[in-house]
Order: structure tokens, then sequence, then C-alpha cells
């Protein structure tokens, strides 16, 4: 058992709460049960798994899968695990994992995809992917200044579906519009002012939807690029909606249509 929270591992491990440790190591946390069990089943990779002797004994089932699918398992003691974790009461194990391991978006699309421009709170984007799975979207690419895909409270948020959708980060996001474009892909801007709404779209092609945070929108550049803005009724002088409800509208309502 490791006991040691200056053991080597375990003071890599510690860092892996930053985004600068996780660029750096190009490895990133999984914590609690049931990310790990959803990394398990969607076949995605572990380094090290962490674990302490309650857990172990509480999940037998798991702890057989564990050796096909970790590199290297470690009984740690309660302090080591609550150092490496960044909950408040983590659950008994904690995992690393290679960054971006999971599949690339492919275009052109032939049904939904999402393009985010400058998302930056974590909660919202693991909402996003969370919905965007349960609405069956094709793929989602995202700004480089948008927060870390991997940051500990996407995935998180995600509830596990974050091993599901194919995300990319874009270097280039107007760049990417404009192949979807020249593709025949619909280019769909979301824009609080736009004349008309989500209701009067055409879901049924393949299209692009494209979101920016709420403080700023989306770029001028990306704007322009839209074949059609849109916007959601919105009533007693709300502004905006949360990124992650409007994703939700915007997502449903393209399922309905093509379902």
């Amino acid at each position: 058992m490791l006991t040691s929270l200056q053991n080597p591992t375990i003071k890599q491990i510690r860092k892996l709460k930053s985004a600068k440790a996780r660029k750096q190591q190009e490895r990133f946390l999984l914590e609690g049960t049931h990310l790990v069990r959803e990394a398990c089943y969607h076949h995605y990779p572990l380094d090290i798994v962490c674990y302490t002797e309650s857990w172990h004994d509480s999940h037998p089932e798991l702890m057989r899968e564990l050796p096909h699918r970790g590199n290297r398992l470690e009984l740690v003691s309660d302090d080591v695990l609550k150092s490496i974790a960044t909950t408040v009461h983590p659950d008994g194990v904690v995992a690393t994992a290679p960054r971006l391991a999971n599949s690339t978006p492919s275009l052109p699309i032939s049904g939904i995809g999402l393009v985010i421009d400058r998302l930056q709170d974590p909660g919202n984007l693991g909402t996003l992917v969370r919905t965007a799975v349960a609405a069956d979207i094709e793929g989602v690419w995202l700004s480089e200044d948008s927060v870390d895909v991997d940051n500990p409270k996407v995935l998180r948020a995600s509830a596990g579906t974050w091993f599901q959708l194919p995300i990319a980060i874009s270097p280039d996001l107007p760049e990417l519009v404009r192949q979807s474009r020249q593709a025949g892909v619909q280019i769909i801007a979301t824009c609080s002012d736009a004349g008309e709404t989500y209701w009067d779209i055409d879901f049924q092609r393949p299209s692009l939807l494209l979101l920016g945070n709420e403080g700023a929108g989306l770029s001028p550049e990306l704007l322009e690029l839209a074949d059609v803005q849109v916007r959601i009724p919105l009533a007693n002088q709300v502004e905006s909606l949360n990124v992650a409800i409007a994703t939700a509208l915007f997502v449903f309502e393209a399922q309905r249509q093509r379902q």
C-alpha cells in the first residue's frame, strides 16, 4: 500500500489537477467509480489506477476488470487517495488516462455537429457533452481557447458520456466551417438578435450548429460564415440562456425533425 504523500508517482498524479500539467504529461484524471467503470466499458485505456482497500472490497467485479484495462494498479491509503482527488469526498478510486484517445469527428458530417467557440465553464461543457450524446450528435469541435476537454469537472458533469462523443480541438474554427459549407453542410449560428427562431430551421439537412459562450457569444468571423442566424425566443427581458440549456433546445428540435 502506498501511504506517503511524497511518493513520486503520487506527486505526479497530484499535478494533473492543473491544465499545465495535463498538457505536459499528456494525461488526465478520472475520478470516481462511475467514470472508471465507463472508461472500462468503452475500452478507454487507463495508465495508473489508485484505489483504497475499502473500495477494493466493495467493487469485486470492477477489480477483476481493471487488470485488463489499466497498466498499473496501486493500493493506496485513504489520505493518499484524498490528496490526488479533486472532490471533497472521493469514493475510493482515481485513475490516470492518456489525453485525447477518444475518437475524432470526421468531416463532412451527415447529421448534426456542434462547433463551440470560447466556452470557458467546465460544468457547461460536460453538460453539453451529455446532451449531445443523448441527442445523437455526430461530434463536437472546440476552439483552442475553450476550457480543457479533459478538465475533471467536464468529465464529472458529462456523467460518463464523455467516452461516447467524438471531440476535436480545432486551431482554426472558421476554416473548419468553410470546408463544411463547401461540402454542402448547412451552417447555423446562434445569435440573440437574429430574425429567425430555431423552430424555423430545417434540421433534416446535414448541419453544423455554431455556439459561443454566454458573455461574448460567437466571434464576428463565425457569425459571418453562417447560412442562417437563429435565436431562442425569450420572455420577460431574459437576455440569454445557459449555453448547455440552449444547446439542448437546438439538438432535441433537430432530433425531433430527423425522427
